[in-house]
């Protein structure tokens, strides 16, 4: 399976695990999705940690905690025609590539990325988490690796 270099607004299909899921006692994701990378980091010792945001087809309960994704961006990335957010007040961390990682659905090559959000649509996803943040409306699941 290909391996893309994780950068901010790179889409991968990912077994993101969820703020409840996680306090129940789980360890892996109920469902693979996609999810849009937020922020990478490089540790003191050289490890790439990766901050993720899923996608979901729900719409959200408040609509300060997402962003939609545009039909055209969707169409772009390969993804189905239905509506679809990136949740902004929930996170997984995780060090790159980590277990979790899938191919997404139907490509040839095995790979783990759909594409790149559109620049302008990254910085709303970035400054609308940043607001979240400050208002302390996310949470962050740490991933084992």
């Amino acid at each position: 399976m290909p391996l893309p270099t994780p950068v901010p607004g790179l889409v991968i299909r990912y077994s993101f695990l969820w703020s409840h899921e996680a306090k129940i006692g789980l360890e892996d994701g109920g469902k693979d999705r996609p999810c849009a990378v937020l922020l990478t980091t490089i540790t003191k010792d050289g490890q790439q940690i990766v901050t993720v945001l899923p996608v979901t087809h729900t719409p959200p309960a408040d609509e300060r905690l997402a962003v939609e994704i545009p039909t055209r961006t969707k169409v772009r990335l390969g993804l189905d025609d239905a509506r679809s957010w990136i949740i902004l007040s929930e996170a997984n961390r995780f060090q790159w590539p980590g277990p979790d990682i899938r191919p997404v659905p139907g490509d040839e090559d095995g790979s783990v990325a759909y594409g790149l959000l559109p620049a302008s649509l990254y910085e709303i996803v970035r400054r609308k988490w940043l607001e979240a943040f400050d208002a302390r409306r996310v949470g962050q699941v740490n991933r084992t690796s």
